[in-house]
């Protein structure tokens, strides 16, 4: 579940960045046959990083090797931190690549349209907070239990796991609803979904740099 939560928001973050970089191709590519494959993939990998313990990646004949996470291993432990915390990295230079791409469309958009800069400066600056706001929400939530991962084993006091894994774990409950409240487009489908219809202010709102 943790390994689905990382992967999910990490997917999320590459789509976002390709609907940009990729404006012109991006609804021609992105089908839903290429989504849904893509999803269940992600998941599959998922699954087969939790069923590892259960085939001998464990510590259970060695207890001195556990980990927090047991039956993990103390090895194993630390190659999931660092790789979460390389998924981190990965996100936060796309994030930056995100914010690059929208203030060069804004600025392009501006000197088309003759928009007044100051309206078209605080879009920009919507979506600069609302990215800012999903990656600092993400690290606040997994950064300290990937860090304590590292340095803590087995010895250490369980509460001190729960502690840390129950923010981790609710960063998957947080982040929906800021992309909810944040992204039109996932608007449009919660829409869709709950009541099968779309309200007429998405489909005469144009697209802008707070989007992302």
């Amino acid at each position: 579940a943790f390994s689905a939560s990382v992967c999910s928001l990490l997917a999320i973050t590459v789509d976002r960045y390709l609907s940009l970089y990729n404006a012109l191709t991006y609804h021609s590519e992105r089908t839903l046959g290429f989504t849904c494959a893509m999803v269940l993939l992600m998941w599959l990998l998922c699954l087969g990083v939790g069923l590892l313990p259960l085939l001998g990646w464990n510590c259970l004949r060695d207890q001195s090797a556990c980990s927090i996470l047991r039956p993990v291993t103390k090895d194993n432990a630390a190659v999931l931190a660092v790789t979460f915390l390389l998924l981190f990295a990965l996100m936060m230079q796309l994030y930056l690549q995100i914010c690059k791409i929208a203030f060069r469309h804004a600025q392009q958009i501006a000197v088309q349209h003759q928009f007044i800069a100051t309206a078209q400066a605080t879009s920009t600056r919507k979506g600069l907070s609302t990215l800012s706001l999903i990656l600092g929400t993400f690290a606040l939530c997994w950064i300290p239990f990937a860090i304590y991962s590292l340095v803590a084993d087995s010895s250490y006091p369980v509460v001190y796991t729960y502690s840390l894994a129950l923010p981790a774990t609710c960063n998957s409950l947080i982040n929906p609803i800021i992309y909810a409240f944040r992204n039109p487009d996932i608007q449009k489908s919660l829409w869709l979904a709950c009541c099968g219809c779309i309200p007429s202010t998405f489909s005469s709102r144009p697209r802008t740099s707070s989007d992302v």
